[in-house]
């Protein structure tokens, strides 16, 4: 699993009211009732997705850092206030609110299998019951988005992949913590600026078609372009592809003035002849280190079936399938009391049995695999 910065973000603005309202109606009634004893909650996913034959567990460090740090402040105070559905004497015992438990996790970036935990909360249960939705909404997004990335990087075959999503995921929270999710999975960089400069992520971009439109001819722009950045990856298909590649070759290979450039970006058409195209043309022209990277609505199963029949592609951005996980876009995913004054709790609710007490994940290895 690759490093990631760490998380040191502030606390989203109301955060502690990211909570359901029967969750706080629970947690008046238990206080009210003087329910103050140690419960344990365990999240875990019941069944995996048809198309997932594991998860990749992320999320965690963010719902730490989410704990150690929520408050319900007086704003929030005043709204609980104000719906007149919780008693005042609550809503004043959730002014001094703080999370005091402990939370047992497994590593982000393990695989993880139906039932198994992801995480147990042991807290007082107001506490644990509070902070339910919080918990589950973090984990399911990050988990749901590394599991995809990382079939994606098996596919890629130690190829290159840059992450492309952010325009087309849902809202600006989920695409920067999306490409966290990303690369804890092991893609190796992110267009999105945000998420680099929060996350410690490489950032990584190309051009767009606007760009090469904006100019009076292709070869022009290509020349602006890798002016202002020596190195860079052209973008090739804006009008015709080929001719985009000659266009590239052209300038690296110009007797007066030659630009280097590092890579062209094939973004539309048959990716797999185009690249053997391209790259036939490059070798000829002695540019062998120049490197071929591919887009356009690529997914796990697509850069299976262009790495299977050799196409001559060296990285992938990867964008909309990745960002929303077409294939599995959602978790059942559970956050379940299996403990509570030091007894186990249970329910027997048909096709959702809950295992009692806290639990320990083991790895046994066979033949030299998990």
């Amino acid at each position: 699993m690759p490093g990631r910065g760490p998380i040191d973000e502030p606390v989203p603005e109301h955060c502690a009211l990211f909570t359901d309202l029967y969750e706080l109606k629970m947690a008046q009634s238990y206080v009210a009732e003087g329910m103050a004893e140690t419960a344990v909650f365990s999240l875990f996913v019941r069944r995996l997705p048809e198309e997932r034959n594991y998860l990749l567990a992320c999320g965690q460090e963010r719902v730490l850092s989410l704990l150690e740090n929520l408050r319900f402040d007086e704003e929030d105070i005043a709204y609980l206030r104000s719906i007149r559905q919780l008693d005042p004497g609550f809503v004043d015992w959730l002014r001094a609110f703080r999370f005091h438990g402990e939370v047992y996790a497994v590593p982000e970036g393990t695989p993880v299998f139906a039932n198994e935990p992801i995480m147990e909360i042991v807290a007082p249960i107001a506490e644990a019951q509070i902070i339910e939705t919080l918990v589950m909404n973090e984990v399911t997004l990050a988990t749901v988005l590394a599991s995809k990335a990382a079939r994606v990087v098996t596919a890629a075959a130690g190829r290159t992949v840059v992450d492309f999503a952010a325009r087309r995921m849902m809202g600006v929270e989920a695409a920067v913590e999306g490409a966290r999710a990303f690369y804890i999975a092991g893609v190796e960089s992110t267009s999105n600026v945000l998420a680099g400069k929060r996350y410690g992520i490489p950032v990584a971009g190309t051009m767009a078609h606007s760009f090469v439109q904006a100019h009076e001819s292709e070869a022009a722009a290509f020349r602006a372009f890798a002016e202002n950045f020596p190195g860079t990856t052209l973008l090739v298909d804006t009008y015709d592809t080929m001719q985009g590649v000659r266009s590239a070759i052209a300038l690296a290979t110009d007797p007066e003035r030659p630009i280097e450039i590092g890579g062209i970006r094939l973004d539309s058409g048959d990716l797999g002849a185009l690249a053997r195209e391209a790259r036939a043309a490059l070798d000829a022209a002695g540019l062998q280190a120049v490197k071929i990277f591919a887009s356009s609505g690529l997914d796990e199963y697509r850069i299976a079936d262009l790495v299977a029949a050799g196409a001559p592609i060296d990285g992938f951005g990867v964008g909309t399938a990745m960002g929303v996980a077409d294939d599995a876009p959602a978790l059942d995913i559970v956050y379940k009391l299996c403990a509570y004054g030091g007894r186990g709790r249970t329910k027997l609710a048909e096709g959702k049995p809950i295992r009692r007490g806290r639990k320990q994940v083991f790895r046994h290895r066979e033949d030299g695999q998990d």
